[in-house]
């Protein structure tokens, strides 16, 4: 069996919805997403065998958002700032240990 291509892949709503619809984007995903895939370049995790940091389309869990999940475990999480992305990254991506205050079911 090969190995994954990544350690860890991660994906991130910033899906954008019309004015008044709840969503991701709303929630400063999009920044988010870039805070944390820099965090990662700057760790020197960044490509084959450690990790990608994506953008997604709508991940269909808005209304729980904003959200992101991490391959291949499928661990969803919330967050609402860089303080909650950087404990996702030390703790899940880092040290392999679910933050199980910002999972989501």
């Amino acid at each position: 069996m090969s190995q994954a291509y990544f350690k860890h892949h991660v994906f991130f709503c910033t899906n954008q919805r019309a004015e008044g619809e709840t969503c991701c984007n709303n929630r400063g995903a999009t920044g988010m997403q870039t805070y944390a895939k820099d965090r990662i370049a700057a760790l020197g995790l960044k490509g084959k065998g450690n990790c990608r940091i994506n953008k997604a389309g709508c991940l269909d869990r808005c209304d729980a958002g904003p959200v992101l999940v991490v391959y291949p475990e499928g661990v969803w999480y919330t967050y609402i700032d860089q303080a909650d992305i950087d404990e996702i990254i030390d703790e899940h991506l880092v040290n392999g240990r679910i933050v199980e205050r910002l999972k989501l079911d």
